[in-house]
């Protein structure tokens, strides 16, 4: 009869070539001789990890544990315990497993994991921070905890750990996007702007832009920024409308530059732009055209813009006091249709596009701490998706039900008093517009708001109100509801 060690090296044979049947059989084999064997409890475990049998995993090898801690166990467990999502369990074995390896990089760094998955990055930080005391070369390590300290708003560290995935991971796109992402959360735009064309909107911009017409955008007549005074310049638009709204700022820049300039952007924008013409856009395209019908001589995407112009400092932030206008007819029948009253009026959105981002979204009934405040009126301007969230608040006109495209958006948030919405294309429309407009940010604030929040760079007229804690709205809300109560009374 073959011993223990036999049926384990038969089963970590058959293991390896990745009969998993097979070798679970030579293993209950070698437990059915010494059932406490750590080992084999180990390797059940680790096989059932990878046949998906997660409980059945957790059990082989809590047992091991049991008979024999050893450190490789525990990072069965923890991987076990992570595919569960069971993160709690894994912070549970925290005091035992620092005990008994304070310095293992992998457990330190699971621990981590788990904190940083619960949202507790406090202590996610000052885990990574000892893992990477142990292992200094994981650029997963500091990638995370580079995360961790911009989410925490400790920008200068976030900056120096992304340095440091930088020289681990020099060529790599992504590492140089979220470099970028880190230095313009800084306000370091004449540095993080030459990152940021990293970007993969930027790169899915041109390459769109490419396929549509593979005869005249091409990498030779990309505009790095030389003279075009005599040239036509073909500007397309990258990312969600927001950020096209944000960085149209830049279009009367060139538009003062080359001879002529076409902006190719979306629909549901383009009425508004064309009302602009201070934008300086000779021509607009938002359906697909022709490659013979399309004449330009140089090309870049919107957001590459500033870079492009070699803009420093306060001058990213052009025009931050308002750069577009309502169509007046059209802010005129909206008003005489919605806002023909005495009161404060103040539109609310609550849900952008949450195919990108839920942090940014608030449950629309948190806007009762808002509704009901003497002598105000609340308009909804929620759109699509989330619109179905207005039945929940009482006393409240629904505009959004309305609105086909940003120029209708434009005139009639032109009638508000006040805005108030989470972060989403509304908040920059109404900052463009240079209407006052309170911006309800999550505790992971995007990169364009920076750290300090007691200002708005990009729109003179937006205020920023950030979580006081990680997913809780009510105290912003209570916040909100006193400055209006406050600014009503003076």
């Amino acid at each position: 009869m073959p011993s223990v060690k036999e049926y384990v090296d038969i089963g970590f044979n058959l293991h390896q070539d990745g009969k998993l049947e097979e070798a679970e059989s030579a293993y209950n084999e070698a437990l059915s001789i010494d059932s406490g064997n750590a080992e084999v409890c180990n390797l059940l475990g680790v096989l059932k990890l990878q046949q998906g049998d997660i409980a059945l995993a957790v059990e082989y090898v809590e047992k091991a544990i049991e008979k024999s801690p050893q450190a490789y166990f525990f990072e069965t467990l923890f991987q076990a315990y992570i595919r569960n999502n069971d993160y709690e369990k894994i912070i549970a074995k925290k005091d035992l497993v620092i005990k008994l390896f304070p310095d293992n990089f992998s457990l330190l760094f699971n621990i981590a994991l788990a904190y940083k998955n619960i949202r507790n990055n406090k202590e996610a930080i000052k885990f990574y921070e000892k893992a990477l005391k142990i292992d200094p070369t994981s650029y997963q390590g500091w990638f995370n905890l580079a995360h961790l300290y911009s989410v925490e708003a400790q920008t200068a560290n976030a900056v120096s750990a992304m340095e440091i995935c930088k020289k681990l991971n020099p060529k790599d796109s992504e590492t140089r996007y979220f470099y970028s992402i880190a230095l313009l959360r800084e306000k370091n735009y004449n540095k993080g702007l030459k990152y940021f064309e990293s970007r993969l909107c930027r790169e899915a911009a041109v390459e769109i832009q490419k396929k549509t017409y593979p005869n005249k955008v091409r990498d030779d007549n990309f505009w790095h920024g030389e003279r075009i005074k005599n040239k036509t310049l073909l500007v397309y638009y990258e990312a969600g409308f927001g950020d096209v709204i944000q960085f149209v700022r830049y279009l009367p820049i060139v538009a003062k530059l080359c001879k002529k300039l076409i902006f190719i952007c979306q629909k549901p924008l383009t009425p508004l732009f064309k009302e602009n013409s201070q934008l300086g856009v000779a021509e607009y395209i938002d359906s697909f055209v022709p490659e013979s019908r399309l004449d330009f001589d140089v090309h870049a995407p919107l957001m590459s813009l500033p870079y492009i112009l070699g803009l420093k400092d306060d001058d990213i932030f052009a025009f931050s006091g308002g750069y577009l206008r309502a169509n007046q007819n059209k802010y005129e029948e909206a008003k005489k249709k919605y806002f023909d009253n005495y009161k404060i009026k103040i539109g609310i959105k609550w849900q952008g596009n949450t195919y990108f981002d839920k942090d940014r979204v608030i449950p629309a009934e948190m806007f009762k701490h808002l509704i009901g405040i003497e002598n105000t009126q609340f308009y909804s301007f929620q759109t699509f998706e989330g619109s179905e969230e207005s039945a929940k608040l009482k006393d409240i006109v629904d505009v959004g039900k309305d609105l086909v495209d940003f120029s209708q958006t434009a005139a009639a948030l032109c009638n508000l008093d006040l805005v108030i919405c989470n972060d989403t294309s509304l908040a920059h429309l109404a900052g463009a517009l240079g209407i006052p407009c309170w911006i309800i940010l999550p505790w992971e604030v995007n990169w364009r708001w920076h750290t300090d929040l007691s200002v708005c760079d990009w729109y003179s007229s937006v205020r920023l109100f950030r979580q006081e804690k990680m997913d809780d709205w009510n105290d912003v809300f209570n916040k909100v509801a006193q400055e209006i109560k406050t600014a009503i009374s003076e």
